[in-house]
């Protein structure tokens, strides 16, 4: 398996970052490949903080994971969190599977669609609590 990956997938795979559940979440996002069986949620915790010029801008303050699948998955999942902690929403919504890839030194062409399920469930997590708020 590890001839298939970069040396940061292995290490995200064996090692993940920020997993678990997160209970008082202001978000959460989850989806599933039925091809595949990978199922990913993500947990997202938003704060509050001033611009330099003065305005509120919403942040990921903390972020959590669980994913059940292959070590792509679960290595992109663990780079996603490390990806956006501390990013705005703004620049949370906008990361693409093709970043989180290249952040991960690539993934064969079989799995990218692992860096997908990652990215949506992030967006997932961020629209879920944009709703919240609105209600």
């Amino acid at each position: 398996m590890s001839d298939l990956y970069t040396k940061k997938v292995m290490d995200h795979f064996t090692n993940p970052r920020n997993v678990g559940v997160m209970k008082d979440a202001d978000g959460v996002g989850e989806v599933g490949n039925p091809t595949c069986g990978d199922i990913m949620k993500i947990y997202i915790k938003v704060g509050e903080r001033q611009t330099e010029k003065g305005e509120k801008e919403e942040y990921i303050k903390n972020i959590k994971f669980q994913t059940l699948g292959c070590g792509a998955a679960i290595a992109t999942s663990s780079i996603v969190t490390e990806m956006t902690i501390g990013k705005t929403l703004k620049e949370a919504e906008k990361l693409t599977n093709n970043q989180v890839a290249e952040e991960l030194g690539g993934l064969p062409p079989i799995k990218m669609h692992c860096s997908n399920l990652a990215a949506s469930a992030l967006k997932k997590a961020i629209k879920d609590y944009k709703d919240k708020k609105r209600r």
